[in-house]
């Protein structure tokens, strides 16, 4: 009886076995044994060729771009000075000197005095911590309100759903700004929160429209058709299955509104509606300096500055995480 053939055992058929030379078996073999090493024991990727998922992937991308790194590091600074400003300012913003008002830089007062003699660098420095407390507070009060109302809309669907989108429409034909001279104008108070909740209160039907568009879309997915099929309840497949593959649009519209929010609470503060004295804040700065502004140009130029300046590291870092999140754009 004939014995197995073996296309590695020398014999009278070793014209396919490996040659020494080069040849087309042994290239072949090479790459048998190269592609065995990059596989797992299951056949699956091995360490050559790890797969990344959306947010390894994301955060791969943005470490290699220039515009968020700046971008964060811009934010880091403002967010610590936010909390320790006495770490670069070792004045009290509220200490002021009539006979020095209007004054220009002077040794340690680089950016000079405003109209009641205060020290505008300092004031400058403090007025941070408010500016970030409302956008950061704002946005993720938004975030997360929009972000229940409409993913529960979008995955439930019905009468729900309805109601949600034609409350949305409502809040989204009231203009900002009036509706904050109205609003504000009858919750008054010295802190924060009433310009909080107002940002809050037009702020989180665009974030629902948003969490309800990527809910509707992740929910056609195939995983969640089948855990499903499964027996998956609403509440597992809502926190389980959609809710992580649907955030990553509303954390993008997030970041890029929390500028947009700083840039409002200073809007409405320059109007006299927003934050009030004693508060330190950019935008009573720019209110009390707008009048001077032929005769002390410095004091309506570093607040100024230092808005516009925090506004652009939120709006770019937004637009660098934005691209990050969606391959498209790559």
């Amino acid at each position: 009886m004939p014995e197995p053939y073996d296309p590695l055992q020398p014999g009278d058929r070793e014209a396919i076995a490996p040659t020494g030379q080069g040849g087309s078996m042994d290239l072949a073999l090479e790459e048998a044994e190269s592609l065995e090493k990059n596989l797992g024991p299951a056949g699956g990727p091995g360490p050559a060729e790890k797969v990344r998922s959306l947010w390894s992937d994301a955060w791969h991308q943005l470490r290699r771009n220039p515009v968020f790194v700046v971008s964060a590091l811009l934010i880091l600074f403002l967010v610590v000075i936010a909390i320790w400003p006495q770490l670069i300012a070792g004045g009290d913003p509220l200490k002021c000197d009539l006979s020095k008002s209007q004054q220009g830089p002077a040794p340690g007062h680089p950016f000079g005095y405003d109209t009641q003699g205060c020290d505008v660098y300092t004031r400058t420095v403090y007025g941070a911590r408010a500016s970030i407390t409302v956008g950061i507070c704002a946005t993720v009060g938004a975030a997360l309100l929009g972000s229940a109302l409409g993913g529960l809309a979008g995955f439930f669907g019905g009468w729900g759903d309805s109601v949600l989108s034609r409350v949305a429409d409502i809040f989204f034909g009231i203009p900002v700004v009036l509706g904050g001279l109205v609003f504000l104008s009858v919750v008054t108070g010295t802190t924060v929160w009433p310009v909080i909740g107002f940002i809050v209160l037009l702020g989180w039907p665009q974030v629902a429209r948003i969490a309800r568009g990527s809910v509707i879309t992740a929910k056609q997915n195939d995983y969640v058709q089948a855990a499903r099929a499964l027996g998956a309840g609403n509440a597992r497949m809502l926190l389980r299955h959609v809710a992580p593959n649907a955030v990553a649009p509303v954390i993008v519209v997030a970041t890029i509104a929390l500028g947009t929010y700083i840039a409002l609470e200073a809007t409405l503060s320059f109007l006299g509606v927003g934050l009030r004295p004693p508060t330190v804040s950019w935008g009573i700065d720019i209110s009390n300096a707008a009048p001077q502004i032929r005769n002390a140009p410095h004091m309506l130029l570093y607040p100024a500055g230092a808005l516009s300046l925090t506004v652009l590291a939120f709006i770019m870092l937004g637009d660098a995480v934005r691209d990050a999140l969606d391959p498209k754009l790559r």
